[in-house]
């Protein structure tokens, strides 16, 4: 997937980072912004976007919330969160601010 992101022309800042509040699959940034994409795979894209749950995105949002605390405009920085959903064949879907 940084393969992806990285051909997308974002820069890969971290893969399987770890904080305290967790892992993040993926941080890249695009632009001024610092991309989080957590990546699933499933047979479909549908299954795999069900696999991301409120206690995940929970999860994610505290870990982020962490990386941020190390960058220069810290919480103020501009991001996004993606998922990155492979199906069986694959195939990439991503889905740009899939959540909060």
């Amino acid at each position: 997937m940084a393969r992806h992101y990285a051909d997308l022309g974002h820069e890969v800042l971290a893969r399987r980072w770890r904080g305290q509040g967790g892992e993040i699959d993926l941080i890249c940034r695009d632009g001024a912004a610092i991309v989080f994409v957590e990546v699933k795979r499933a047979r479909t894209h549908a299954l795999a976007a069900e696999r991301i749950g409120p206690r995940q995105v929970a999860r994610i949002l505290a870990a982020a919330s962490e990386f941020l605390a190390g960058q220069p405009d810290g919480q103020r920085s501009e991001t996004r969160f993606d998922a990155a959903l492979l199906d069986g064949t694959g195939r990439i879907e991503v889905r740009r601010n899939a959540f909060p």
